[in-house]
């Protein structure tokens, strides 16, 4: 398979890795997820992992609530071996990602992720790659590549089409699926932002549990990723993110644009690989449901056993599905 260049020089940003580590090129025999580096991209200093070689074709993985960057601990494994350039952010309000100014709202709207990963993109001066997602990753993922098609290569999807806009929100659910986002529901209260805040580590582990139902990990691999809700920010994004998909909350004025754009549903044309777990727990559309909004080389694939953390779940059919999608690309 024929690997792509990307460049590894910042541009918009000054990259640095956390203090005590050190700044040489990571070699196989040491482990990525031990070396935080930083960047300043966009309104963020960003906190993220990068495994394999510099110059191999550029993968971005993009995680969900409440989770993190091990959810791609093994899939980065698979791929730096085969020799893509991987590369694995802190969403904001997550782990070492801060924001640059205490002024700028703390806003979980769906399209401001999708500019912080463009301009995380920017500021490694990397054109374009292949983008992979799920849950709040898949959502930013698929605004990617609807809205930036020539900053994505290829789209791997966990649960498929996600984007959405306010008005659509709006629109009620048979009580059953209703009873599925009763999280949602309880954030939009007082109560609910406060009794996330007070008990965010048993709240996330729940969440873990109902949404993977059959999936045994353990306290340390909970704790291990427990560790990035302790950002400063980690509340007020989330509450925002739910509040902001009922109408509960504006979102910022520069994203207008953006989220009318959404609203229109856009179809994605990039080459797509979906993926869902049939043991998901958590909300999510029937794959008949966004096949059509898929116009590029198309392909889904359901994997059992597996819930909604399907990248740690079942690293090596997301691993495959990355490489799917980049056999395509390559033909």
């Amino acid at each position: 398979m024929l690997l792509l260049s990307a460049c590894l020089v910042p541009a918009k940003g000054q990259s640095h890795e956390s203090a005590g580590i050190s700044n040489g090129q990571i070699t196989r025999f040491e482990d990525p997820f031990q070396h935080i580096k930083q960047i300043r991209a966009g309104v963020l200093d960003v906190g993220y992992i990068e495994a394999g070689p510099a110059n191999g074709q550029a993968v971005l993985l993009i995680h969900g609530w409440p989770y993190d960057v091990y959810s791609y601990e093994q899939v980065s494994k698979i791929l730096a071996a085969k020799g893509y350039r991987i590369l694995i952010p802190y969403l904001r309000g997550y782990g070492t990602t801060q924001f640059l100014s205490s002024m700028t709202p703390r806003n979980g709207q769906q399209s401001a992720f999708a500019v912080d990963m463009i301009a995380f993109l920017d500021a490694l001066n990397i054109k374009n790659a292949i983008v992979g997602g799920f849950d709040w990753g898949a959502r930013t993922a698929n605004i990617m590549a609807a809205l930036w098609p020539e900053r994505v290569r290829g789209l791997v999807s966990v649960s498929g089409y996600l984007i959405g806009s306010q008005e659509g929100n709006m629109a009620p659910l048979k009580p059953k699926a209703e009873q599925s986002w009763w999280y949602q529901y309880y954030f939009a209260t007082a109560r609910g932002a406060a009794g996330y805040e007070s008990n965010t580590y048993e709240f996330n582990k729940l969440i873990w549990e109902t949404a993977s139902p059959i999936w045994k990990f353990s306290k340390y691999t909970f704790d291990r990723s427990a560790a990035s809700f302790k950002n400063p920010d980690h509340v007020k994004i989330v509450i925002d993110n739910y509040r902001w998909r009922l109408g509960l909350s504006k979102g910022e004025e520069k994203y207008d644009e953006l989220e009318a754009k959404l609203a229109k549903a856009p179809s994605i044309t990039v080459p797509t690989v979906t993926l869902e777990g049939d043991a998901n727990g958590a909300p999510h559309p029937d794959p008949s449901a966004y096949a059509a909004r898929f116009k590029g080389q198309y392909a889904h694939h359901t994997i059992t056993g597996i819930g909604h953390n399907l990248p740690q779940e079942a690293p090596e059919a997301f691993a495959d599905a990355i490489l799917e999608v980049a056999e395509s690309i390559n033909k």
